[in-house]
C-alpha cells in the first residue's frame, strides 16, 4: 500500500485478565486497510478476528485490554483516545454490523426509532428531519414498503430484513469504516448475496473502507480485495483474494481451503491431511418398488390465522371488513425417505423447511394431510399418544443452534441422557455412565468433557452433545436442522463426516435441513427444493444440483459465492 491507510493497526496485542492469569487472545498483529478497500478477517472460533474489531472501537469487556501496539484511524490514535472521542466516532466514522442482527436491535423498539436515535446522537438530523431521514435509510438498503417498516419491531421482520435494519443502522451517518462481523451467518444463500450485494454496492458508492470478518472463505473470496489470515491470535497470511485462493502459502490457509466445501469435492476431502479417511460410502437406493419407505408425507398443510385485531377494530367501528384468509406456511407437499437414505430438504428462509421438521417431530400439528411413519399415521395422532407411542423415541432431531438447544443448567452429560432419562431406557447410575461415555465416543467427544456445562464447550462440542442427544435412543430417523450453519469450517468437516459415519453405523436416515448447497451436495442423496411452502424441485443430488430444472433451483445454485477466477 503506497498512500498511508485509513486503519493501521501496528504490532497489536490485546489480553484478558482470568482466574488463571492473563491470556493473550492477539499477538503483536500488523493489519492495515486503505481508503475505499474491503478486507477480509478469516478464520475459525477463537483466532482473534472478533477481538479484533472490539479494539478498534473500543467495546472490550472488562477483562480486555491493549496490551501493547498502536490502532491509528485517519490520524486518531484510537488505543489514546478517551471514552467522549470514541462516542463520537462510533457510529459516525466507525460503524460495525454484529453478527446476530436480532441481538444488535433493540427487541422493545421500532426499527425507525432506532435509526432517529443514532442520527439524532450524532447530529445528522434534526427532530423535525429525523423520521424522514430514517425512512431514507430504510429505503437505501432496499426494504420493500420503508414507510410500513419504519413502525415495525424487529420481532415482526425476517432474519434478512433485521440484517438490512441493522445495515441501515450501521451506514445512517456515513462513515468511513464499516465493520461487518459474520454478518451472514445463519441467512440463506440468496439472501446471504443480497446482503452482501448491498454492502459492498453502499460503500463502493460512498467510497467506504470495509473489513468482513467471517470464517466462510468462499464469501471472502467473491467480495473482498485483500484476505488477511489469523490462526490462534496471530496474522498467518496476507494476500490478494485471488492469489490467496489459488495459491495459499500457510499451512493452516491450506487447511481452511481443503475444508471448505465445493464442487467436486468428496466428503472425505474435506478432512486435514494425514486425517484416517473413512471408507466411501455408496448413495443409499430409492425406495425400492414394492418396498414401503421409511415414512412418506402425504399432502402435508400447515395453515396459520391471520391476526384477527383488524377485523376486531373494524367491526367495533361499525365497518364490515372480510376475514383474511389463513397463511399457509406448508401447501400440500409430498415426498417420501427411504430406509438408510439421507433426504436434504432446502430453500430460502421461510419456504416451510422448519414448518415441516416440526411437523414430522410432532412439535407442530398438521392442518391437513397424512405423514405415514413405518406404516402409522403419526400426524393423525393426539401429541400426548405421540408423546406415550413408541414412535417419539424413533424419530430426533438435531436443532440448528448448539447453544440455544443445550440447558445451560445441565452438564454434557445431563444433556446427553435427557432422552434416556424421559423414557426410561436404562436404569442405575453407573449403567447411565456408562451408556454415555459409550454415546461420546461414538461422536468424538472426549470423556472428560462429560462434566462440563455447555458455556465451557467449544461449538464444535456442544454440536457433538447436541448430536450423542439425539442418537441416545438409536432413532430411525433423525432431523438434522442445519447442524453446522455456525460451525467453522474445519469442525464442520469432521460432523458433516461424523454424521455419515453414524448413519452407516446405525442404519438411520437423515432429513438434512440446510441452505448450504454445496454440504447438501456432499451430504445427500436426494433433494427436495422448497419455496412458499411448496416443493418446486425434486430428484437425486446431481440431478438437482448437478442439472436443475426449475429457475428457482437455478437461482439458488447461482447466488452460492465462489472464489475469483
Amino acid at each position: 500500500m503506497t498512500a498511508l491507510p485509513l486503519l493501521d493497526i501496528s504490532n497489536l496485542t490485546v489480553e484478558f485478565a482470568t482466574r488463571r492469569g492473563k491470556v493473550q487472545a492477539v499477538k503483536s498483529i500488523d493489519i492495515q486497510v486503505g481508503k475505499g478497500e474491503t478486507v477480509a478477517i478469516v478464520g475459525e472460533s477463537g483466532s482473534g478476528k472478533s477481538v479484533t474489531s472490539y479494539a478498534v472501537v473500543r467495546i472490550l469487556d472488562r477483562a480486555g485490554k491493549v496490551a501493547e501496539g498502536s490502532i491509528s484511524f485517519s490520524g486518531v490514535d484510537l488505543v489514546a483516545a478517551d471514552e467522549a472521542q470514541m462516542r463520537d466516532l462510533r457510529g459516525r466514522e466507525i460503524s460495525m454490523i454484529f453478527q446476530n442482527p436480532r441481538a444488535a436491535l433493540n427487541p422493545i423498539r421500532k426499527v425507525g426509532r432506532q435509526i432517529e436515535d443514532v442520527l439524532l446522537q450524532h447530529v445528522q438530523a434534526t427532530s423535525a428531519t429525523a423520521k424522514e431521514k430514517a425512512i431514507e435509510a430504510l429505503e437505501k438498503v432496499r426494504i420493500a414498503r420503508p414507510e410500513e417498516r419504519y413502525d415495525a419491531y424487529p420481532f415482526e421482520l425476517s432474519g434478512g430484513m433485521c440484517q438490512r435494519v441493522v445495515i441501515a443502522l450501521a451506514l445512517a451517518c456515513q462513515p468511513q469504516l464499516l465493520i461487518a462481523d459474520e454478518p451472514t451467518t445463519g441467512l440463506d444463500v440468496t439472501t446471504q448475496k443480497a446482503v452482501m450485494d448491498l454492502i459492498v454496492e453502499l460503500t463502493r458508492e460512498r467510497g467506504m473502507s470495509t473489513i468482513l470478518i467471517t470464517h466462510d472463505l468462499g464469501l471472502a473470496a467473491a467480495y473482498c480485495d485483500r484476505v488477511v489470515v489469523m490462526e490462534k491470535g496471530k496474522v498467518v497470511e496476507t494476500a490478494e483474494a485471488a492469489a490467496i485462493f489459488h495459491a495459499p502459502q500457510h499451512p493452516y490457509t491450506r487447511k481452511l481451503m481443503q475444508a471448505t466445501p465445493r464442487l467436486g469435492m468428496a466428503l472425505a476431502d474435506l478432512l486435514p491431511e494425514g486425517t484416517p479417511k473413512p471408507p466411501a460410502q455408496a448413495r443409499a437406493p430409492a425406495t425400492l418398488a414394492g418396498a414401503a419407505p421409511l415414512m412418506q408425507v402425504e399432502n402435508l398443510v400447515k395453515e396459520y390465522p391471520r391476526p384477527a385485531g383488524g377485523a376486531l377494530l373494524a367491526k367495533l367501528r361499525g365497518k364490515a371488513e372480510p376475514e383474511k384468509p389463513a397463511f399457509r406456511a406448508v401447501d400440500g407437499i409430498s415426498f417420501s425417505v427411504a430406509r438408510g437414505e439421507t433426504l436434504g430438504l432446502v430453500g430460502e428462509s421461510g419456504c416451510g423447511k422448519s414448518t415441516t421438521s416440526m411437523m414430522i417431530t410432532r412439535l407442530l400439528d398438521p392442518t391437513s394431510g397424512r405423514i405415514v411413519f413405518d406404516g402409522q399415521d403419526i400426524g393423525a395422532m393426539p401429541a400426548r399418544t405421540f408423546a406415550a407411542s413408541p414412535f417419539r423415541r424413533r424419530i430426533q432431531m438435531v436443532f440448528q443452534d448448539p447453544t440455544d438447544s443445550l440447558n445451560p443448567r445441565f452438564t454434557a452429560q445431563r444433556a446427553i441422557l435427557d432422552p434416556i432419562l424421559r423414557m426410561g431406557t436404562v436404569e442405575g447410575r453407573a449403567a447411565l455412565r456408562e451408556r454415555c461415555e459409550e454415546l461420546a465416543r461414538l461422536v468424538g467427544l472426549p470423556v472428560e468433557l462429560l462434566d462440563r456445562f455447555p458455556h465451557q464447550l467449544s461449538g464444535g462440542q456442544k454440536a457433538r452433545v447436541g448430536i450423542a442427544r439425539a442418537i441416545a435412543l438409536e432413532p430411525d430417523l433423525v432431523i438434522l436442522d442445519e447442524p453446522t450453519a455456525a460451525l467453522d469450517v474445519s469442525v464442520q468437516a469432521v460432523v458433516l463426516n461424523l454424521l455419515d459415519e453414524l448413519k452407516q453405523r446405525l442404519g438411520m436416515s437423515y432429513i438434512f435441513v440446510s441452505h448450504d448447497l454445496n454440504v447438501v451436495r456432499l451430504l445427500c442423496d436426494r433433494v427436495v427444493v422448497m419455496r412458499s411452502g411448496r416443493i418446486v424441485e425434486e430428484g437425486t443430488a446431481e440431478e438437482v444440483l448437478g442439472a436443475p430444472k426449475a429457475e428457482y433451483t437455478k437461482e439458488l445454485l447461482t447466488a452460492i459465492p465462489h472464489p475469483p477466477a
